[in-house]
């Protein structure tokens, strides 16, 4: 049987040790381009102790120049749809690139969509307008499909996000895409660092509570036992 109060401890101690997990990689990730952070809630259980609940923070990050042409970063809410062999994703934009057929692909590779479909650029100037409008020497080529998930959409890694449900196109009047930027990391490394020696501390106060329950525990055993005999 579970002395009082362990159990809550534990469960304490495995609430903080996932929340440092997920803080760590908020770090790891903090200057890679278009990461979006995980923030970890607390839900109380029945007998007191936390149970930790992960949540992507969707928000935007800055955007930086580049200057390249194919760079794409989205301001606001939105995704660019793209396609691979495990159907369409969502991402934030990044170095884009062309296929040896011209088509737009992000850089590893998964076909940019617009809204007819992959985009496929003639050789000259690229330009992309704020709403996604993609011109090649001023004329018109494709529109970049910009949609907004109607639920949150399932992290995968590599900036992609796999949508749940049917997503809204958002107005070509909402959209804000930004050529030649790219959107960095929405983790703010100072803080997530706050936040990281907080974990740790309260880590450690769970530590050496349950460290005097056990020797108090022990304590009692070792006197019972001498009453006892």
């Amino acid at each position: 049987m579970t002395a009082p109060g362990v159990g809550p401890s534990v469960r304490a101690l495995q609430y903080w040790e996932r929340r440092q997990e997920v803080v760590a990689n908020n770090l790891a990730n903090a200057s890679t381009p278009g990461f979006k952070g995980a923030r970890v809630f607390s839900r109380l259980l029945e007998d007191g102790g936390p149970s930790a609940e992960v949540r992507d923070d969707l928000r935007g990050g800055p955007l930086a120049q580049t200057g390249r042409p194919l760079d794409l970063a989205l301001e606001g809410d939105g995704f660019l749809v793209v396609e691979g062999e495990q159907g369409e994703r969502y991402v934030r934009g990044g170095s884009l690139a062309l296929d040896p057929a011209g088509q737009l692909v992000t850089a590893d590779g998964w076909k940019v969509l617009g809204e007819g479909g992959g985009i496929v650029l003639p050789p000259g100037q690229v330009s992309v307008a704020p709403d996604g409008t993609v011109r090649v020497d001023g004329a018109e080529v494709g529109r970049l499909r910009v949609e907004r998930p109607s639920s949150p959409p399932v992290r995968e890694g590599e900036g992609r996000w796999a949508p749940r449900g049917q997503g809204e196109a958002v107005p070509r009047e909402e959209v804000r895409l930004r050529q030649g930027q790219l959107e960095e990391s929405n983790v703010d490394p100072v803080s997530a660092l706050v936040e990281m020696i907080e974990i740790q501390r309260a880590y450690g106060a769970i530590q050496r509570s349950l460290q005097a329950h056990d020797s108090v525990m022990q304590t009692i055993a070792t006197d019972v036992g001498r009453v006892g005999g």
